[in-house]
């Protein structure tokens, strides 16, 4: 049996282990990740059992014995946009009448055309998505592993030294004191292309920088001379309990920062309380996130894009409702995606690598020594760099090819159908004016977000939008559950937004950051800062529950200026009220 790097447990305190003769791979679970170190075993299956309960843990895959198994030198001969395979999982597919119809672009793709893709795959895409974009008679079957050699782009020089330097560097959880320091670490331990993903913001970022800044327009105006011993953070969002008045944001592609990726953020919103949402494009599947939550009343809300073909929304929310999600987040503000520059310039660096490859022998037979372009071709031989493909898209603009430009209010109908009359909560609001639609229309509840800075440069931020509510359409708060997002990174943020009017706020890219370097240890946290800052600031204004919070104790006066005067509110007359059929 060939030796396999595998983890082992050694502290017989907490388990024991004894190894079994069978085949086969694991992953353990994060819980007990700081108790393993890594080591090779001949055997990969193991037994662990508690020694206070003697309870058995299984944690294995078996892996039954494999025949007919394709050897990956035949794999490698479809190496171009002819005949073009590739190797997902140990199991090869045949992409070539995909390749125009990438998201990504089929560049993308040929740079491991007849190679070993899962590298580059296996961070950005959920298990199971090259299975179900595929007929099946692409499905090639599994690979001799033994014949793979995996394609593992390394990082630049630069790049890598910058990491092992973070790395040296890098302080104790512990010192990380608020959340800028995560950002801060992640801007180090993040791959180019991840930290262009996840900082990227639009056009000239203003809106993205006053997001934080309108913050800081506020100023509270404390009360002394209370009792403030015990303080109260707990309150219900869409009906579901809370121990904080702030949940995690969708945010997407979260294994480019960490293997476990969303599952991370599932973990600690369990183990504290708190409510997440899942984005449309996170890096593992929805139904996976349901089945990894810590406790079975862990409350879950899915964020929906529209798809450009229907029927697939349909079938997917219907899906979404059986897995146990308690809400839709339907996101409004992406008829197009915005210019996000860094992003872009990410791309184009790939681009560049990519003519580099297509012009020195990447699209080469198997037998062709590396290296060799298609200038030192035999006289006469075929050459595969005749015809480039489409450039490939920036990772923003790759994933929501998809997404329908044509979402109007007369969808709210099926999208409740869909669902079997879930919470839906609109994600994008940025007027007055829709917020009174959203209530004519029966939303439970609405985001006030310019999606982080990341669409509409000079977009309003969601405070901008709260106090426009406040101004011109104040019954709105009373009606539905209204909530902000974008630039939130203190927790006097949050109290901020509560004392005027939000029922709370939502925090994504914060979270990324964590996770990047730290998994779910990062994320825990992450919470605990924002707890903390929150007692403190509820203490120091002078109350000690959430109801307690209003107008009152913040002035806006820096912000008010900025709230426009003249706003033209929807003639409700021509709208069909929308009513539960509850």
């Amino acid at each position: 049996m060939a030796i396999a790097t595998h983890l082992a447990i050694f502290d017989c305190d907490l388990l024991i282990f004894r190894t079994l003769s069978l085949s086969g791979s694991f992953r353990v679970p994060e819980c007990i990740e700081p108790k393993l170190r890594f080591m090779q075993f001949p055997a990969p299956t193991f037994e662990f059992a508690n020694p206070a309960t003697s309870t058995p843990i299984w944690i294995s895959t078996p892996t039954p014995p494999q025949t007919n198994m394709l050897d990956a030198k035949e794999v490698a001969k479809h190496n171009n946009k002819e005949s073009c395979w590739v190797i997902i999982s140990g199991n090869a597919y045949d992409v070539t009448d995909f390749l125009p119809d990438h998201p990504g672009g089929a560049n993308i793709i040929l740079r491991y055309a007849g190679r070993d893709a899962t590298e580059e795959y296996d961070p950005i895409h959920p298990p199971g998505t090259i299975e179900e974009s595929l007929p099946k008679e692409k499905h090639l079957g599994p690979v001799d592993p033994e014949t793979i050699v995996a394609v593992v782009k390394p990082p630049s020089r630069a790049e890598q030294t910058a990491k092992e330097k973070a790395e040296r560097q890098r302080k104790p959880l512990s010192q990380c004191i608020n959340l800028h320091d995560f950002e801060e670490i992640a801007s180090q331990f993040l791959s180019t292309k991840a930290w262009a993903y996840y900082s990227s913001s639009a056009e000239d970022t203003f809106t993205h920088t006053l997001n934080q800044q309108s913050f800081s327009k506020i100023l509270f105006r404390p009360r002394v001379m209370r009792n403030v011993e015990h303080v109260s953070l707990s309150t219900r969002f869409l009906g579901s309990e809370t121990a904080l008045p702030f949940f995690v944001a969708p945010a997407a592609m979260a294994r480019l920062g960490h293997p476990d990726g969303e599952l991370c953020i599932t973990r600690g919103c369990g183990r504290t309380g708190l409510i997440q949402g899942v984005s449309a494009n996170a890096s593992v599947a929805f139904d996976t996130i349901a089945n990894s939550k810590i406790t079975p009343d862990q409350t879950l809300w899915y964020q929906l894009y529209v798809n450009r073909d229907v029927s697939k929304s349909k079938t997917l929310l219907k899906s979404v409702a059986a897995a146990g999600y308690k809400a839709i987040l339907l996101t409004v503000d992406t008829a197009i995606p915005g210019k996000r520059e860094a992003d872009e310039r990410a791309k184009v660096a790939v681009e560049m690598d990519d003519d580099v490859q297509l012009t020195t022998g990447f699209q080469q037979g198997p037998d062709q020594p590396q290296g060799q372009g298609a200038a030192d071709l035999p006289q006469g031989a075929p050459s595969n760099t005749s015809a480039k493909p489409k450039p490939q898209l920036s990772v923003a603009a790759a994933i929501s090819t998809y997404q329908s430009p044509n979402v109007s209010w007369a969808d709210l109908e099926w999208i409740r159908e869909s669902t079997a009359n879930l919470p839906i909560m609109l994600k994008g609001v940025q007027t007055v004016e829709d917020a009174v639609l959203a209530v004519e229309y029966g939303i439970r509840g609405i985001i006030l977000s310019n999606h982080g800075g990341r669409q509409l440069d000079y977009a309003p931020t969601g405070l901008h939008t709260l106090l426009e509510i406040r101004k011109h359409a104040p019954w709105v708060l009373e009606k539905i559950e209204v909530y902000l997002d974008g630039g939130v990174r203190r927790g006097t943020d949050i109290i901020k937004a509560l004392c005027l009017g939000a029922r709370g706020v939502a925090l994504g890219r914060p979270f990324l950051y964590a996770l990047s370097a730290w998994g779910t240890d990062g994320v825990l946290r992450a919470i605990e800062i924002l707890t903390e800052e929150m007692n403190i600031a509820m203490r120091l204004i002078g109350v000690t529950k959430l109801s307690e919070l209003g107008p009152h104790l913040v002035n806006t006066k820096m912000l008010d200026q900025a709230i426009v005067d003249d706003v033209v509110l929807p003639n409700m007359e021509g709208i069909k009220r929308w009513t539960s059929k509850l």
